[in-house]
């Protein structure tokens, strides 16, 4: 088969690690694979796109920038797919037999449309109206704003010919959020089983000079809901009675990206606020380090410190940090899926997650803990384990693995194949006639709603 993935920001997150991961399970089988993407930048993405291991190609990007004065951006984010579509459509889209669409689903209709032969597969993190924060507390304006995009979300998300979530938790939220949607299926994300080749890339250095302390980790994108506090302040109360504990604080960072740069220096602020020192290494940082000091200079100095920010960590860093850690922080509440806890596993890394969304279908009580959010009853876990007996740590490091290895890669391509096989035995779905036509009516008030607030909002 020919697929084609369609994603709107390959950069480096949860989405983007399953586009990629799924994309390259796919190409192992024998199939050929495009990705097809708003925006790509290759010093912000994973070695596999970066390398040309994957084919990427970025259409829709000439017309609209990502947001408009730092706002709008699911005006602009919809309105660049819609346009990658266009784009796609005066290319080589005839020759797909299955288009992969994840996180924004605006453009299926279309593809439908356009490409009639093509079956049209929807990857569903998370029904996207639910990520809006402080939903209940928008004004009116914005809830104007706000109300055609959920609607098109709604019948966009149904139109696909097969819908696919993450997690049991997930497929709940979207047949709540969207009851036209039919019985979801769920096929979990996956972690690369097979990590001989990382672990010949780990860094040396850092390993050696953080040997003597007790290393906690979390890695997560920086952004407020990932709960990125939780993990300092629980640091903060478990360090009081363990001097040499230690927390390393890795995740996406875009700089385009306000709440990234903001979230990263509340986060400071709150390690100045409970006397906790810290450090911010960059690749750029790191590299000016370098050349004034060696590397286990470098790592020693840096592991003086209580807190170790990592914006934007190399694969190298984070299965380096992942490879250190004796335990791994997962912060977010009701996370969709959450694949870090998985990739914690695999290096043998035990987790402490909160007891929601999709971790308590990965977490389980054999590879770690599930609490609730709240800062003293994470320091106890974190207490626990760093007294914990080494022959009881060894036998929860090995239960990790054995409990990983469901998640492969193998596994979740091969489901997925066998999801777009049954889907292009089936007549498409029934889409036609006054169904287009209602959708190009919500097309049309979409854009011409959604126009009129923002340039209401940008006049001078």
């Amino acid at each position: 088969m020919r697929v084609a993935f369609i994603h709107p920001d390959l950069g480096i997150g949860g989405a983007e690690r399953w586009v990629v991961d799924a994309a390259v399970g796919l190409q192992n089988l024998g199939h050929e694979v495009d990705i097809y993407t708003s925006y790509c930048n290759k010093s912000h993405c994973f070695d596999e796109v970066r390398d040309g291991q994957l084919k990427v190609t970025v259409l829709g990007d000439t017309i609209c920038p990502h947001t408009i004065k730092g706002k709008f951006a699911i005006f602009c984010a919809t309105f660049r797919q819609l346009h990658l579509a266009y784009e796609l459509k005066k290319g080589s889209g005839n020759k797909v037999d299955v288009f992969v669409v994840d996180q924004l689903s605006a453009c299926v209709p279309l593809l439908k449309l356009w490409f009639p032969k093509a079956r049209v597969l929807f990857y569903g993190h998370f029904p996207d109206q639910l990520l809006v924060q402080n939903r209940n507390q928008m004004s009116l304006v914005k809830k104007a704003y706000r109300y055609p995009f959920d609607k098109f979300e709604e019948i966009t998300t149904a139109s696909a010919d097969r819908l696919v979530v993450n997690s049991h938790f997930t497929k709940d939220m979207f047949e709540k959020t969207f009851p036209a949607t039919k019985d979801p299926l769920v096929i979990y994300p996956c972690v690369d089983t097979d990590i001989k080749e990382q672990q010949q890339s780990l860094d040396k250095a850092m390993i050696t000079a953080a040997s003597q302390y007790t290393v906690l980790l979390s890695i997560n994108r920086f952004e407020r809901k990932k709960n990125i506090l939780l993990a300092i302040e629980a640091f903060g109360e478990a360090q009081k009675k363990s001097s040499n504990l230690r927390l390393a604080v890795a995740g996406g960072y875009d700089f385009r990206v306000n709440e990234n740069v903001e979230y990263l220096q509340e986060l400071i602020l709150a390690c100045d606020k409970l006397k906790l020192t810290h450090i911010s290494v960059t690749a750029d940082k790191y590299a000016k380090l370098l050349e004034k000091d060696s590397p286990a200079a470098v790592w020693a100095s840096i592991f003086k410190h209580d807190v170790i920010f990592f914006p934007s960590a190399s694969n190298s860093f984070k299965n380096t940090l992942l490879h250190i850690s004796k335990l791994l922080l997962y912060t977010p509440q009701n996370e969709h899926f959450g694949i870090v806890p998985l990739e914690g596993m695999l290096w043998k890394t035990p987790v402490l997650a909160t007891n929601s969304g999709g971790p308590l279908e990965t977490v389980k009580d054999n590879v770690g803990w599930t609490v609730e959010g709240k800062s003293e009853l994470w320091a106890a876990v974190i207490e626990k384990v760093v007294d914990m007996n080494p022959s009881d740590y060894a036998v929860l490091q090995t239960e990790c693995v054995n409990w990983v290895n469901r998640f492969s890669q193998d596994t979740m391509a091969t489901e997925l194949e066998e999801a777009m096989e049954e889907v292009r035995k089936k007549a498409p779905t029934e889409n036609v006639g006054w169904d287009y036509i209602r959708l190009g009516m919500w097309y049309s008030v979409l854009m011409f709603m959604s126009l009129c607030i923002v340039l209401l909002a940008i006049w001078p």
